[in-house]
C-alpha cells in the first residue's frame, strides 16, 4: 500500500523530578541536602532512510513518545537522560505542526537527522536550592512536562510519467481501470490535464 500522507501523534519526553535527599553517616542524622537533578527527557528526531518509499509505517502506528527522564538520586546523583526517539522517514517527506500548519523540516538526504521536539528539562534537587538563609530545603523541583504535539506527514514525489490530454478524453478513466489500478501505476502516473 502506498501512504503519501499521515497524521502522527509525537512527544518529547518528560524531565525527571529532582529529589530531596539528606546526608547520612554514622553519628549524623541530618548531614546537609544531597538531593540530585532528574535527567532530561528524549528529544525526537525525524531521520531520513534512502530505502523507504512510503509512509505506511505510520497508517496504523500513529503514536510515538521519547523516554522520560529519570528522577534524581541521593548523593547529589543526576537522573539519567531519557532515550531519543528517532522516526525513521523516506526522503523527500515534509513535516509539518498539524495546529500551525508550519513547517517543521524538510528530509532530502539519506541519514539527515532534524530535531523537532526538544525534551523536558529535569527539575532541581534539594542540593541546588541552598543559600545562606536556607541550609536544610526541604523541597525539590518537577521536571519539565511536555506536550503531546500533532504532526503532519507529507510524501513530496516525483513522477515519472505523466499523462497529457484535452479535457474528457479518458485519462481519469485509464488512471482508475484495468493496470493503471494497481498501486505501482497509481504512484508513477499523475494526471496532469
Amino acid at each position: 500500500m502506498f501512504v503519501d500522507k499521515v497524521q502522527i501523534t509525537v512527544k518529547s519526553g518528560d524531565g525527571g523530578d529532582g529529589i530531596v535527599s539528606f546526608l547520612h553517616f554514622k553519628g549524623v542524622v541530618n548531614g546537609g541536602p544531597d538531593g540530585g537533578d532528574g535527567g532530561r527527557g528524549g528529544d525526537v528526531y525525524f531521520v531520513g532512510d534512502k530505502r523507504k518509499t512510503s509512509l505506511a509505517d505510520f497508517y496504523y502506528k500513529r503514536k510515538f513518545s521519547a523516554e522520560n527522564g529519570a528522577k534524581g538520586g541521593s548523593k547529589n546523583c543526576t537522573g539519567k537522560a531519557g532515550e531519543p526517539l528517532k522516526v525513521i522517514v523516506p526522503l523527500g517527506t515534509v513535516i509539518r505542526d498539524a495546529e500551525t500548519n508550519r513547517i517543521l523540516c524538510d528530509i532530502f538526504y539519506d541519514g539527515q537527522e532534524q530535531l523537532v521536539l526538544k525534551g523536558g528539562e529535569g527539575g532541581k534537587g534539594n542540593a541546588r536550592f541552598i543559600n545562606w538563609r536556607r541550609h536544610a530545603p526541604h523541597f525539590s523541583q518537577k521536571g519539565e512536562k511536555t506536550p503531546v504535539r500533532t504532526l503532519v506527514m507529507e510524501l513530496k514525489t516525483i513522477a515519472d510519467v505523466g499523462l497529457i490530454g484535452f479535457p474528457n478524453v479518458g485519462k481519469s478513466t485509464t488512471l482508475t481501470s484495468g493496470l493503471a489500478s494497481s498501486a505501482f501505476a497509481r504512484h508513477y502516473l499523475r494526471n496532469l490535464g
